[in-house]
Parts: structure tokens; C-alpha cells; sequence
């Protein structure tokens, strides 16, 4: 049967070609010509159908080379603190939960997590088959053992503030209770922690496990384990290797992660410019003009954290004068703020909620409209509506309390060259408009314990982290005016404190947005602070590596968090078979 067909095939083009041999020579080209033609049309068609109807997948393969400055001490979620152990923490342990592309919260190594009605019990169902990268199944007692050093005072771990009171019940290998004092929203953040093998960390003294080598080569249940340390010749960690852990949860699209870990700045921008390293996160704004962007594109994402400027009234007669605030605050331009002290990397705000997050955008919208001109006349008129004028020394004075006052302001400030041409380009623009400015930097450990802490100051340039939940309760509340409390501007409003303890304990996200934006406005118009700008993150990431949306990063590190749909190779299919 087979010779039979392929005999007629060979027929039927002996046939063909025969005819064309007895055409004139004419005819031959013109029969040719159309052959080939139908030939490369169908061709083409194949071409154009095949682009426009199917689609690029993933596929597996690749290795990304990142650069980072400053050494790894604890690859432990309990104990991590420099942005090196974050990193690393990230890739290489899991939690219950973890953000999404879109920044909201959704299950990891959990199956579910069920809040009860009153707010205060988190019922947790593990995913069973999950394991650790040593092959040990992730269990109840995993979870439990990590919060409970996490709860350790003689552990001093930074995160123990987050779970202070909180009670935890095994109630079977793959389910526990976590139990608060009382309601708080945001405290479904804390189970994006990661989780501790406990049989290699529980025989270990609790004063040995910051020296354990547990430490430096971990173990967790992340999209990623350690497959070699990088030494130096000293013995000094210079780097990590880290293979894809396909798991049941996971499967990595890029096999291979290398992290080469750098002293200073300066040696990482020359590893970038030689294309040793294909990625960075600890390039400064400064620096990224100096990024060859046919190469490499830089990633932006908002962090929640709020630069402003605190007044403390108690200590100044002219900053408890309302009109005096808002004319500080009218005559700044925050965009030429952001251009000039982050070169571009931020976004310009007058609001307590960083723009970015809650669908809040940035509501400094005169500073592209007003000049600098227009703004001073501005401010001028509300200081003049306020009852102050100008003295021949061209300075403003007000009689307050029958006493003539000046209108001057001490700000303080960290030591650090963000906030050093922060505070000084401010200061400038307030001298021309009349305003007599002292600026007085501190080193961050003496700011924090003689200024901010003895709430000993006129008015403080600082960053609030409010969080990806957006917690303004430790920020704002009248019981948090004394230190330890986080109210530094010492702000009280009846209104605003009962919409805080509503906000903390509302289950309706909707209606929690709604309270947030009322404090939102009200602080806004009585401002306690003047808020300038939140900074923005950029990661720089070679043109090759397609990476997910960065959405409501709390932190740098969070880069990471749906890594596994990162992709370096990618092949054309057609939609039928995309799903697989």
C-alpha cells in the first residue's frame, strides 16, 4: 500500500515536471516563478499566522547574577537584619502566607487561614506535602517553634514586637490557633514570616543558635536552597549559590541564582558595568545614571515609608500658629524636593499615606504648576493673613501671648547625607521666604535617644515606616505621644484616635480603607507635619529577565515573593497548549 502512494506521489511530480520540459522557455519562467511564489506566500502565511496566533510561555532554564552590598549574618527569618539576610530569607524560607503580583496577602504553606468573628483567633490549615529543603515534612510544630523564639526575650529578635501576647495552639500535625489580645487588622502581615525546621534548631542552647552554622548554610521550605557557600580566601562568605526547590508549592522557571556579595558601592557599580553581575538592588539613585539602560532597566516600586517633618508645638510658640505651618509647607516645591535630593526616585506627598498604597496617589499636584515665585507670594499672604508681618531685617514677627516672637525654626535631623541635603534645601527655600533656620544634625543612635525619644526638639526631619497595611495607630494616637510610642509630633484629636481603633480592628477591608482615609484628611488640614516625599525602589535587572509587577513591596526584599514566575528562556506556542 505505502509503495503503492509513494509511487503515485513520484507519478504525479514526474508528471508535473514533464509537462513544464515541453512548455516554451517562456512558459517555464512563468511557471516557475508562480511555484516559487505560491511557495514563499505560503511560507510567509505560515510566518504571520504563527505570530500573530500564538503566544510567549515560560520555559525553564537561565541563571541570574546578582551583586549586593554588604555581607549575610543571620540566613534566619527570626534573626535577620541587614538587607543581605533579608534577601536571602526571602528565596530561601517560606510562610504561611505571602503578597501576590497585585500586593495583597494570599496562602502560601498555608491551606487556609480563617479569622473567627471576634477578631482575635487566626485558625491556621497547613498544606500538607510541603517540605523542607532537607526532605522533612513541614508540620504545626514548625510554625509554633519559630514564633516562640521569635518570642524569646533572650533571643532579642527584632520582630518580637510584632508578636508580643500572642498565643499559639497545636491543634494537630497540619493545623494551629494563633490568638491575639485584641483585634488588629494588620497582623495577618506577621504570617508572611518564614518558618524554622525545629528538629535542626531545637537541641541547640538558645544563647548558641545566633553562633550556629544553621545560620549561614539554612535550610527552609523556599522557592530556593543553598547548593554552595562562596568563601573568600579568608574564609569570609563572598557569595551564594541557590538551586531552583521544585516542590508541590513551587516550580521555578530560573534554575540557577548566584549572589555575589560586594564591600562597597564602588565595586559593585564596576561588576555592573563589566556585566559580571546581571542584577542589584543596592544601587543608590545617585548611581543610576551611570546604568547603561541598553543592558539593564531599572525597576521602580514605592516603599511605604514617609519623610516629613514633625513639629513638636510645646517647645514653639511660632510652629502652634497654624498659618505659620501651612505657609512652611505651601512655599516647598516637593517635586523639585524629589528631583534634587533622590534625582527623580520618589514620589512628592502632603499626606500621612504614602502614595502608592490604599489607592492613594500623590496629592502635590501644585508643585508642577506653582513656580517658586508664585509659591513664596502664596505663602507670604498666608502668613500675613495670620496676623505676622515683615520687620525692616525682613523677617516675619507676630505678638503672641504679648510677646513679640520671630518666626524661626531648629530643625533636627540623622547625620546621613539623604537627610543632610534634605534639611538644607529646605532651609534655603524657608530663608528666602523670612524664616530664620537652624539645622542640627545627629548621629542616629544620639537622635533617637536624646531628640526623638525626649520629644527635644522644634521640628524633626525623619521617615515614618507605616507598613503595607498602613498602621498610622503607633503614629498618631494621643496614648503614643510618650515615648516609647511613636507619636512624635505629640498630635491629640478625639476624632482621629477613635477612627485609629477602628481602622485596627475592622475585618472589612472597605470600610478599614474608608477610616484610613478620614484620619488621612484631617491631618492633612491641621498640619502636624509637614509631609514631603516617600522614596522609591529601584532594582536594576538585566533587559533579558522578565520579572513579575513589584506591587505594595513593604520591603526591598519582597522582590522576591513571586519569583517562581520569573522567566529568562520562553518559547512561542500555540494558546491550545499554553497551559502546559
Amino acid at each position: 500500500m505505502n509503495s503503492r502512494r509513494t509511487k503515485k506521489r513520484f507519478s504525479l511530480s514526474n508528471s508535473y515536471f514533464g509537462f513544464i520540459l515541453h512548455r516554451h522557455l517562456s512558459d517555464r519562467l512563468l511557471f516557475n516563478f508562480l511555484l516559487v511564489f505560491c511557495i514563499t506566500s505560503a511560507l510567509f502565511a505560515g510566518i504571520a499566522l504563527s505570530t500573530t496566533y500564538t503566544t510567549s510561555v515560560p520555559t525553564q532554564g537561565g541563571t541570574i547574577v546578582e551583586g549586593i552590598v554588604g555581607t549575610p549574618r543571620f540566613v534566619n527569618p527570626v534573626l535577620a537584619i541587614n538587607r543581605a539576610d533579608h534577601d536571602m530569607v526571602a528565596l530561601i524560607y517560606s510562610g504561611l502566607m505571602k503578597i501576590n503580583e497585585q500586593g495583597a496577602l494570599v496562602n502560601d504553606t498555608a491551606e487556609s487561614v480563617t479569622l473567627t468573628d471576634d477578631g482575635l483567633t487566626y485558625h491556621v490549615v497547613l498544606k500538607k506535602g510541603i517540605h523542607f529543603h532537607d526532605g522533612s515534612e513541614l508540620k504545626a510544630r514548625d510554625v509554633a517553634y519559630t514564633i516562640a523564639l521569635i518570642q524569646n526575650p533572650e533571643q532579642k529578635s527584632p520582630l518580637r514586637g510584632n508578636w508580643d501576647g500572642v498565643q499559639v495552639e497545636e491543634v494537630n500535625d497540619f493545623e494551629l490557633n494563633i490568638t491575639l489580645k485584641e483585634a488588629y487588622s494588620p497582623f495577618m502581615e506577621n504570617l508572611t514570616i518564614g518558618i524554622l525546621p525545629r528538629e535542626l534548631w531545637d537541641e541547640l542552647p538558645i544563647e548558641q543558635i545566633p553562633f550556629s552554622q544553621n545560620n549561614t548554610e539554612p535550610v527552609g521550605t523556599g522557592p530556593y536552597k543553598v547548593s554552595d557557600v562562596l568563601r573568600s580566601k579568608s574564609g569570609l562568605i563572598s557569595g551564594y549559590k541557590l538551586t531552583a526547590f521544585e516542590t508541590a508549592t513551587y516550580k521555578q522557571n530560573i534554575t540557577t541564582l548566584v549572589f555575589n556579595f560586594y564591600q562597597n558601592e564602588d565595586e559593585l557599580l564596576i561588576a555592573l558595568q563589566k556585566n559580571d553581575i546581571a542584577s542589584t538592588p543596592s544601587l543608590s539613585p545617585n548611581q543610576f545614571s551611570k546604568v547603561d539602560l541598553a543592558t539593564y532597566q531599572i525597576i521602580q516600586a514605592p516603599l511605604p515609608r514617609t519623610f516629613a517633618i514633625y513639629f513638636n508645638q510645646n517647645k514653639s510658640a511660632a510652629l502652634r500658629d497654624k498659618s505659620v505651618r501651612e505657609a512652611l509647607d505651601v512655599v516647598l516645591n516637593k517635586q523639585a524636593l524629589v528631583d534634587k535630593v533622590l534625582y527623580g526616585y520618589g514620589i512628592p506627598t502632603s499626606s500621612p499615606v504614602p502614595p502608592g498604597f490604599l489607592d492613594v496617589e500623590s496629592n502635590d499636584s501644585e508643585g508642577e504648576v506653582l513656580s517658586d515665585d508664585v509659591r513664596q507670594r502664596k505663602a507670604e499672604s498666608i502668613l500675613t493673613a495670620g496676623g505676622w508681618s515683615k520687620s525692616e531685617q525682613g523677617t516675619w514677627q507676630k505678638v503672641i501671648d504679648k510677646t513679640t516672637v520671630t518666626l524661626s525654626v531648629s530643625l533636627d535631623t540623622a547625620n546621613a547625607p539623604l537627610f543632610d541635603q534634605t534639611a538644607n534645601s529646605i532651609a534655603d527655600v524657608w530663608k528666602t521666604l523670612g524664616v530664620e533656620v537652624r539645622i542640627a544634625q545627629f548621629e542616629q543612635n544620639d537622635l533617637v535617644q536624646s531628640v526623638i525619644r525626649t520629644r527635644d526638639f522644634e521640628a524633626l526631619l525623619y521617615g515614618a515606616d507605616v507598613g503595607r497595611q498602613i498602621d498610622m495607630y503607633p503614629f498618631w494616637h494621643s496614648s503614643q505621644k510618650n515615648d516609647p510610642g511613636l507619636n512624635i509630633a505629640q498630635y491629640t484629636n478625639i476624632t482621629v484616635d477613635s477612627l485609629l481603633q477602628s481602622a485596627r480592628a475592622q475585618k472589612d477591608e472597605t470600610l478599614r480603607t474608608e477610616d484610613i482615609h478620614k484620619i488621612e484628611a484631617i491631618i492633612a488640614d491641621e498640619k502636624p507635619a509637614i509631609f514631603l516625599f516617600i522614596p522609591t525602589f529601584g532594582y536594576v535587572l538585566d533587559t533579558t529577565i522578565t520579572a513579575t509587577p513589584f506591587s505594595d513591596l513593604s520591603k526591598p526584599s519582597e522582590r522576591f515573593a513571586n519569583i517562581s514566575q520569573w522567566h529568562i528562556k520562553s518559547n512561542n506556542v500555540w494558546p491550545l497548549f499554553s497551559n502546559n
